[in-house]
């Protein structure tokens, strides 16, 4: 499943959240009026949507389930078969005044079961939003669940009740209920870009609150400076280009010589002019890629703009050599694969050049150690104390650099999952390096986003050579 959220999006934790909320109301808006641009917005949505079938809405006692009296009571002026149950009575007053301005009838929830009749071809879940901090009671989860099942169509305000908001964990219940379409309020949450959560929501959708949502900082200091990845602008090649004003990559192989061969192949299809292999191996296709005997010397070469180390690169001493001598060496790097098992994180925090690391999460793991928090949080922290960018791949790639910007990147492929994508990855962060070497939070953005629109493209089970083969039609997709 392709994530459809959407692109260069701010992802702001509940913290945020809620310091963007008491920002609006201390210029003079209140908690009543968000209260009713989200539940109207929620309303615009499901009448949108529902195309008149009968709508089920199920609220809590927070401003979440306010939010669905407000959706319910607008729906209903606009001639809509609703229904409302209720987890208990309102505990806000603002959740309160939008109760009672409803109006409607108020059933219990979850007493009402689908066994009993009680279900809609449409279900609204505005129970629980960003300010659950404990798993759902069982009866509670196995009711939205049940209605769910019996749903033509589910919709979730803010979050899928069950989610952690800031981690994009379930409070470790096996199952959260899956929905079609999840109607963030004001801003993304890290729940909606991250998983196992990520997966519930479905299709996201933006309901603009009209607050102040940019890169707002709270403690830790800069860390909620979160976007999602966003389609990128791609240099096309000018009259006046030549192989090197494209941007010369160099790839350090090893034993293991297909993984670099992917890695040398993905850059040229990223767009790199000239691809130097540093491989000991026989010449074989395709022949446009050079090949060099390796030598430390050969990245002393001033026209290199990157140099990808680690795929293939094995983890006895030869490999090690090879990489304290890219570490050594003035020019960007890409370290993914077997050099992640190698390198020294004080040796890395050294290096003037930019850096970009890109482990899964065994590599991330053996490196930085399982830590805690969310991936977006372990991310930051990695790249703070490497000094480099870090790329965590996975479902939801983080991308973050040392003063704790990110970006996550949510269009990756279950289809990905077999041996070789990443190092096409390497390759095509590779080549935008050359291109971006004074923001490579940006060229490893984009390379995320070239292989994630590459692998969409193709849509089924390919070889990671087919990946790097459909990198330029993923390239002519980009802006």
């Amino acid at each position: 499943m392709f994530s459809s959220v959407p692109e260069g999006a701010p992802v702001l934790t509940a913290a945020a959240m809620r310091a963007a909320e008491e920002r609006a109301i201390a210029a003079g808006s209140s908690v009543t009026e968000l209260m009713e641009r989200a539940g109207t917005g929620v309303a615009e949505w499901v009448h949108r949507l529902a195309a008149g079938s009968e709508v089920l809405i199920l609220c809590g006692p927070g401003n979440n389930g306010g939010d669905g009296y407000v959706a319910a009571r607008v729906l209903a002026q606009r001639g809509m078969a609703v229904r409302v149950a209720a987890l208990g009575e309102p505990k806000t007053e603002a959740a309160a005044a939008a109760r009672a301005a409803w109006g409607g009838a108020v059933q219990p929830f979850p007493d009402l079961l689908p066994s009993e009749g009680y279900y809609a071809p449409v279900l609204v879940d505005a129970v629980f939003g960003t300010g659950l901090t404990r798993p759902l009671d069982p009866p509670v989860s196995g009711a939205i669940e049940a209605l769910r099942d019996r749903a033509r169509l589910a919709i979730a305000v803010d979050l899928p009740s069950g989610a952690e908001t800031d981690t994009g964990g379930n409070f470790g219940f096996p199952q959260i209920a899956n929905f079609d379409v999840t109607l963030a309020l004001g801003a993304l949450k890290p729940a909606h870009v991250l998983h196992p959560a990520a997966q519930n929501c479905g299709a996201i959708r933006l309901i603009d609150l009209g607050l102040d949502v940019g890169r707002i900082t709270v403690p830790p200091e800069n860390f909620n400076a979160v976007d999602t990845v966003m389609r990128p602008w791609m240099m096309r090649p000018q009259p006046a280009s030549h192989k090197y004003s494209r941007g010369m990559v160099a790839v350090v192989s090893g034993p293991m010589h297909g993984a670099s061969e992917l890695a040398a192949r993905a850059a040229y299809r990223a767009g790199a002019g000239y691809v130097l292999l540093l491989t000991g191996g026989l010449p074989s296709p395709p022949h446009a890629i050079v090949r060099q005997r390796w030598s430390a010397e050969a990245l002393d070469d001033t026209r290199i703009g990157a140099v990808v180390i680690g795929p293939g690169l094995g983890r006895d001493d030869r490999a090690q050599e090879k990489l304290d001598a890219a570490l050594a060496s003035a020019r960007p790097l890409v370290i993914d694969g077997d050099a992640l098992h190698l390198l020294d994180l004080d040796t890395l925090r050294t290096r003037a050049a930019p850096t970009v690391l890109t482990p899964h999460a065994g590599e991330f793991d053996a490196l930085f150690g399982a830590g805690s928090g969310s991936k977006i949080e372990r991310t930051q922290d990695a790249a703070a104390r490497s000094g480099a960018v870090v790329v965590f791949k996975g479902a939801d790639t983080v991308i973050a650099r040392p003063d704790g910007w990110a970006n996550v990147a949510t269009m990756g492929s279950p289809w990905l999952s077999v041996a070789g994508t990443g190092d096409v990855l390497a390759g095509a962060i590779a080549a935008m390096l050359t291109k971006w070497s004074w923001d490579p939070l940006s060229a490893a953005s984009d390379g995320v986003w070239l292989h994630g629109e590459a692998a969409r493209l193709l849509n089924r089970c390919f070889l990671a050579d087919e990946l790097a083969d459909a990198l330029p039609l993923a390239y002519e997709r980009a802006r």
